[in-house]
């Protein structure tokens, strides 16, 4: 009887699926003067729609407005983004 809640513990552990790595590329601008970035960011969830709005707000934050996510991918895709991302790669 003292086993059953590790047991039950490590059951769940494994139950559960394993979250993937996701990242998006994205386009984000401030105003005034006008700058524009290209960027690639950790997300939590594999979905444009969700990295869309996890993203507003994380570029908001930092005084950015994003205007579009371009894609959602893995971790395979990072490494062909990382030049053109520069400074804006997995900053925010």
């Amino acid at each position: 009887m003292r086993h059953l809640p590790l047991a039950l513990s490590l059951m769940l552990a494994f139950a559960l699926p394993a979250q993937a790595e996701c990242y998006a590329d994205y386009k984000a601008k401030q105003d005034a003067p006008l700058r524009l970035h290209y960027g690639v960011a950790q997300v939590a969830e594999c979905n444009k729609a969700a990295a869309k709005a996890e993203l507003a707000d994380r570029l908001a934050a930092a005084g950015w407005t994003l205007l579009n996510v371009l894609s959602v991918f893995g971790p395979e895709g990072l490494e062909e983004r990382k030049p053109s991302a520069a400074e804006y790669f997995l900053r925010f």
